[in-house]
């Protein structure tokens, strides 16, 4: 991998697909608000895809600019991994702390989509507050799968356009999950309230605040 590693447009189509749709599979987006949430990752992935085997547009930019300070930034495979090559990693860049970090992010995020999907359905079905699992921890565990995915790939394989693209889909998760909330909070009232009191957006807090005498059972019909 140390040549000339682009111009992989095939390979750019399948790993877009392939990581889209195993992501839809855990996801199973139904309403407008998922599909914007499934559109904003589906971007992300592709931006990343592109850089990572089709145009390196990073690489090309910061080598005008920095090139004479930097010496691996180099139109090869491996002087993609920017996160590795800035702290000296010579061996394989698929091994370095960066990269083997990013398998956890990654991993991780997927899981998370995956286990907050059959309890929010079985929530949804019984009119309850999808409140244990991973809803235990977070009001909004699957959009935080989602952002761990992607920084996962920022770790990986730094590029402008998706650290452009990630905070502004911060914003956008953001704003979805709290119209979500307004929905929820207003068909089920001070039962939601006493959840969302108890459980944080998005941050899991280290020491779990302690729930209300009468817990809620009302269920939240987000991802």
């Amino acid at each position: 991998m140390s040549g000339y590693g682009y111009g992989l447009w095939l390979l750019v189509v399948v790993n877009s697909a392939v990581f889209v749709l195993f992501a839809a599979s855990f996801f199973r987006p139904r309403t407008g608000r998922d599909w914007k949430v499934m559109g904003g990752f589906s971007a992300f992935v592709v931006a990343l895809m592109v850089e990572m085997y089709g145009f390196p547009l990073t690489i090309y930019l910061l080598s005008g600019w920095l090139g004479s300070r930097f010496d691996f930034l180099t139109l090869t495979h491996d002087g993609g991994h920017l996160w590795s090559e800035l702290i000296g990693w010579t061996g394989d860049p698929h091994l370095s702390p960066f990269h083997l970090a990013s398998y956890v992010f990654i991993g991780g995020g997927f899981w998370a989509i995956a286990a907050a999907w059959p309890v929010l359905l079985r929530a949804t079905k019984q009119g309850e507050v999808a409140s244990t699992g991973l809803y235990a921890r977070v009001r909004h565990p699957q959009y935080v799968g989602f952002l761990a995915i992607m920084i996962g790939f920022l770790l990986q394989w730094p590029t402008i356009p998706t650290l452009a693209m990630f905070p502004i889909l911060v914003c956008i998760y953001r704003r979805l999950a709290i119209r979500e909330e307004h929905v929820v909070a207003t068909a089920f009232g001070d039962d939601w309230h006493r959840y969302a009191d108890a459980t944080p957006r998005f941050a899991p807090r280290l020491r779990r605040r302690a729930r209300p005498v009468s817990p809620p059972s009302v269920g939240t019909p987000m991802p």
